[in-house]
């Protein structure tokens, strides 16, 4: 029994890191397609980083996989301009993964002013393949602009794609745990009576006595759309002898019925669920109550429905984004500290896979529910993966995407006032910045790794 979940949490972790090679390949393979159809030289295109276990050359590309498969990229001839008039544009890339390093140096023996300039020398200079002579004109920075912003939002826009095809599988192929009726009480019985059975004494529950029967869904209670079971059971209980509308679907057809709760007195429940007791006995309080029962069960829903999740999903991610200073300090708190992780905080690489293999090894769960879950970890990481490249920032995507808007910016302000045209706008002088945000990005995963060790996620 030990081997056998050890194996199951060990594939759980492989299907994962399996669908982040893959999404990644695809990712590349965004930027690769348009750059290709664009004529752009493609010197390099290759998944992972690290030392490259095996590739081969097809036409002017390089197709490679390197050791470790958690990053990948494409190197493209003159993404950089060049600094001065005259000097030829070299090779350089972009990556999905920051962890590897996007140019491998090639000194010019040019004269370095100070370190920064030096830093933005070696940027321009670097190049795994020299550009030919002849295709001086093949090179990424004399495109149009909005072919550049095609290029590099390509990228991004696949992993959109990977997302919204994973989640319409799951909604339409297995379904999603919805809230509904798991069963109905026909009577009610009076605290503390432990009977299981009706007396003709006892009233007839509120819920029974609406019409509400097992398998309905619920889709809305009071004002409360899609709720959750505790705001269900939190709007009851204070609304005894007032009636509440249910929204169920049943059967396909949704109904709306009038619940009226009952005051009765009910046993008094902590924040863990557990029985109050004062000197010894059972603490009781006056509650509404309708006498039913939740359950979970999965329905399948329209592959369309798949772009509201995709849509929440974005939210969710670009909001912890936009707090990941906060929610970073509160990560190295948790590690560091006494305080509890954040469940819906970042989580990294290690946490991820550690979801997946708990996930693929909990007995008791169909095999169903357990893949729909690792599918749908595989695409809630595309949509990080769209987020998280979006940032405006090199040497994400983000970063090139808003160079070039400001190279237009800045060519329509002069054409405006008939002034001469400025030229790309040179964003190798941004790489003393671009050093610094891959510091802290990788100062960010080794936080979030230690953490996912010490103090990870868990489903319980």
């Amino acid at each position: 029994m030990l081997v056998e979940t050890v194996l199951l949490y060990i594939v759980g972790i492989l299907v994962v890191l399996i669908g982040v090679a893959l999404s990644i390949g695809l990712h590349e393979l965004g930027h690769l397609i348009p750059a290709k159809l664009f004529r752009v030289r493609v010197g390099q295109y290759m998944i992972g980083f690290g030392p490259t276990l095996f590739s081969r050359r097809v036409g002017d590309t390089e197709y490679g996989v390197k050791a470790i498969a958690l990053g990948g990229y494409i190197s493209m001839a003159g993404m950089y301009p060049p600094a001065r008039e005259g000097e030829r544009p070299l090779t350089s890339g972009t990556d999905a993964f920051p962890a590897e390093r996007e140019y491998e140096a090639e000194r010019s023996g040019r004269r370095r002013d100070n370190f920064l300039s030096a830093m933005v020398q070696d940027a321009r200079t670097a190049s795994s393949d020299a550009i030919p002579v002849g295709a001086e004109d093949r090179v990424f920075y004399k495109l149009p602009i909005w072919k550049r912003i095609i290029i590099m939002f390509a990228g991004p826009f696949m992993n959109l794609v990977i997302a919204f095809v994973l989640f319409g599988v799951i909604l339409s192929g297995f379904g999603v745990q919805t809230l509904s009726v798991g069963s109905v009480s026909e009577c009610v019985v009076a605290a503390p009576s432990t009977r299981t059975t009706c007396e003709s004494s006892d009233p007839i529950a509120p819920a029974a006595a609406a019409g509400l029967k097992p398998g309905d869904q619920i889709v809305k209670v009071g004002s409360i759309a899609n709720p959750t079971w505790d705001q269900v059971t939190g709007l009851i209980q204070k609304s005894a002898g007032k009636a509440v509308e249910f929204t169920v679907i049943r059967k396909g057809v949704s109904t709306t019925l009038t619940v009226t709760p009952l005051l009765t007195t009910r046993d008094t429940l902590d924040a863990a669920g557990k029985v109050v007791k004062k000197n010894g006995e059972i603490v009781t309080s006056k509650v509404g109550f309708m006498g039913v029962a939740p359950a979970y069960p999965l329905v399948t829903q329209p592959f369309g429905n798949a772009l509201p999740t995709l849509g929440n999903n974005l939210g969710h991610d670009f909001q912890i984004i936009g707090t990941l200073p906060q929610r970073l300090v509160q990560v190295a708190q948790a590690a560091f500290g006494t305080q509890p992780r954040d469940p819906n905080g970042p989580v990294g690489v290690v946490g991820v896979g550690r979801l997946a293999g708990e996930v693929a090894s909990t007995t008791g769960v169909p095999w169903a529910e357990r893949l729909s879950f690792l599918l749908g970890l595989v695409a809630s990481l595309n949509v990080a993966l769209f987020a998280f490249n979006m940032i405006p920032l090199l040497p994400l995507d983000g970063g090139h995407i808003i160079g070039a808007i400001w190279e237009g910016i800045r060519k329509a302000f002069n054409k405006v006032f008939k002034r001469k045209d400025p030229g790309p706008v040179d964003i190798a002088r941004l790489v003393p910045l671009t050093y610094v945000v891959v510091f802290v990005l990788g100062a960010m995963s080794l936080l979030l790794v230690y953490a996912d060790i010490v103090k990870p996620i868990t489903l319980q």
